[in-house]
């Protein structure tokens, strides 16, 4: 049970913290609910079907920086992304309830949180207490991240006469700062080269964060 509670801890955190950050027309909570299973199920499904085809037409050589390249940004971080994206684009961006640009954000980072609930509670339960502590402050903020930025462009999309390349641009920056997270923790046989993981962070933590601002700043409720 500690196992699995370390495992939720840092996602309930990090809704609440975007959940609060919502300062002037809070969502239904029911609704926060529905993008969170869906990411936690749905997502999973989905992100596993395609890394099994992907797996079946691209097999990869781990020893080769190349393939460790398209493993990290096309394997990992497309089908990944690409399957929150979906859930929000065709679920949440739809409902009367997303109604002004910051909405983008908590629903994406709803779904986000759903995906890395469930796969973290893998991980922890495998890799144990260690696992838990550091991909508290590692993993769970990178996915965190990563659904901010989508969620910045989706939610500009909402109320933009270009919805298509903001919907898009949302996808491609979850992909390039995940991808590029995971590229350096891949090559591991590269001394040092891990740092470059959370250098990638550390810059998607700062657009996030500004991310967050900027669409308080613009609130329709304010």
């Amino acid at each position: 049970m500690h196992l699995l509670l370390l495992a939720l801890a840092p996602v309930l955190a990090i809704i609440i913290y975007v959940y609060n950050k919502d300062k002037y027309e809070k969502e239904p909570k029911l609704f926060l609910f529905y993008n969170f299973v869906l990411g936690a199920i749905v997502s999973i499904l989905i992100t596993t079907i395609l890394s099994l085809i992907l797996n079946y037409f691209l097999p990869l050589d781990e020893s080769s920086i190349a393939h460790l390249f398209i493993k990290a940004f096309f394997v990992v971080a497309f089908t990944e992304e690409f399957s929150k994206y979906l859930i929000i684009r065709y679920f949440a961006q739809p409902n009367n309830a997303f109604n002004e640009p910051y909405d983008g954000i908590m629903y994406a980072v709803m779904v986000s949180m759903g995906f890395a609930a469930t796969e973290n509670i893998f991980y922890v339960l495998d890799g144990g207490v260690t696992s838990g502590i550091l991909r508290a402050f590692t993993a769970i903020p990178a996915h965190a991240c990563f659904g901010i930025l989508m969620g910045y462009f989706m939610g500009k999309a909402k109320f933009s006469n270009h919805r298509i390349k903001h919907n898009l641009l949302g996808l491609l920056f979850a992909v390039i700062f995940h991808g590029s997270y995971d590229f350096f923790l891949f090559i591991d046989f590269v001394p040092g080269i891990w740092i470059g993981a959370f250098i990638s962070l550390g810059v998607a933590i700062v657009l996030a964060r500004n991310a967050i601002k900027n669409h308080q700043e613009k609130s329709y409720f304010k």
